[in-house]
């Protein structure tokens, strides 16, 4: 028997489902297929000059372009030699958390909530859902304001450059923000409480868990450590020593660790790291009367985890503003070399490492990105296999929603794993 989903709406970028199921209820085959095709922006960018490959690099993604271009703005600095100032470091900060909130609140409420409901009508969704779904509106809207603020602009900024802005922000432009906070925090809040409340399919299956780490905050914008499980890499030895890339099955990357499956993004870096409002997650595994192994071994839960983040990145966004001092240039002259460097930041949906060099004529010379959906695409698959034998019993339709369910709590960014 072949179950087949020729596309699957609302996730970034075209994705499909493939299962070929025996009588005896075994799974033969089981794929996420995927709709895109292979665009090559690691071959673009070889010969590109510096500062123009940040910005080319950010086309990767329409959602998390500023993920991108951090990114390769901190490999190139790596490569180059270049320290930047705790002033750029703040201002990368701020807009890494408004990057996750505005990515996080569009997923939660747009792409996932109606799966939760089996509601298929947006209009029914927004009918149901309407306090939410303005406060969602206005809690985006504050995000993408304080990008602006920083990059230029609201998608694809075009301030961040190596060593720092091309232009700093106005701080009282990014106080006058804050006039907004008590209403963003309060929707953020309302996703918290909405999302404890749903009734989350059942799924178990241990998967390793891969983020940033580190044992005095809550790791996002400047990775220095990465935890898997209960290993400990500096991010190059995981890089270029643990990753395995299939790179014979186009036009996605698919990434394993040690031959092995992982998963990425906030359920990830919720069970790595300590977190002020880790307390919202014990509440929630005391509410559905689970343990703490059963909330990481159901990644349905990713969910959840993310309108957690939600208010902790909120209230980033306040302590960072409040803090901000604008005292210095924007950004530090360098000077071309040969050169290598990886940069390893939190993207909305998990670990991304963008690895790149510069050669002797001061363009890039090779280049590498492993985009979280890349690094747990494989890891969905084996969930969905665990999810078929729960499922095997239902309708057909409701198989199909049920499957859909999970692969959107993933929140997958095909765009991001076919670059």
């Amino acid at each position: 028997m072949k179950l087949i989903i020729p596309h699957i709406h609302k996730t970034l970028g075209g994705t499909g489902f493939f299962s070929k199921i025996s009588e005896k209820g075994e799974i033969k085959e089981l794929r996420v297929t995927v709709l895109e095709g292979l665009r090559q922006i690691e071959g673009i960018l070889i010969g590109r000059r510096i500062f123009e490959t940040p910005l080319v690099i950010s086309r990767i993604c329409g959602i998390c372009p500023t993920s991108h271009i951090l990114n390769a703005c901190r490999a190139l600095e790596y490569a180059l030699g270049i320290k930047v100032s705790e002033q750029t470091e703040a201002l990368r900060r701020l807009i890494t958390s408004a990057q996750i909130v505005q990515s996080h609140s569009a997923h939660l409420f747009f792409m996932s909530l109606a799966d939760f409901f089996d509601i298929e009508d947006e209009k029914e969704l927004n009918k149901k859902f309407s306090k939410e779904s303005q406060a969602v509106l206005e809690l985006r809207q504050f995000a993408l304001r304080v990008i602006s603020a920083i990059g230029g602009r609201t998608v694809h900024p075009i301030t961040p450059r190596p060593g720092g802005f091309t232009k700093l922000p106005d701080k009282q432009a990014l106080k006058d923000i804050l006039k907004d906070y008590d209403q963003a925090e309060q929707a953020a809040l309302m996703l918290v409480d909405l999302f404890q409340k749903i009734e989350y399919p059942k799924l178990k299956r241990k998967t390793r868990l891969a983020s940033s780490y580190s044992e005095k905050d809550y790791p996002y914008h400047l990775g220095k450590q990465i935890k898997i499980g209960n290993e400990i890499f500096d991010p190059e030895g995981f890089f270029f020593n643990q990753v395995e890339e299939d790179l014979k099955t186009p036009p996605a990357k698919r990434v394993k660790y040690k031959g092995k499956t992982y998963m990425v993004g906030a359920i990830a870096r919720i069970k790595n790291n300590n977190l002020e409002e880790k307390s919202y997650i014990q509440e929630f595994i005391n509410k559905k009367n689970i343990s703490e192994d059963d909330f990481f071994a159901n990644n349905f839960y990713n969910s959840y985890c993310q309108a957690v983040e939600i208010l902790h990145f909120i209230k980033e966004i306040k302590k960072e503003i409040l803090d901000l001092e604008i005292k210095q240039d924007p950004y530090i002259e360098y000077t071309l070399r040969p050169g290598k460097g990886l940069g390893l930041l939190e993207a909305p949906r998990g670990i991304l490492l963008s690895y790149l060099e510069v050669g002797k004529d001061g363009r890039i010379a090779d280049c590498s990105i492993i985009t979280p959906t890349a690094q747990y695409l494989n890891n969905l698959e084996e969930d969905l296999k665990i999810l078929m034998k729960e499922i095997a019993d239902f309708p057909k339709e409701k198989k199909i929603r049920r499957i859909k369910t999970l692969i959107r709590a993933y929140d997958p960014c095909i765009a991001c794993a076919v670059h």
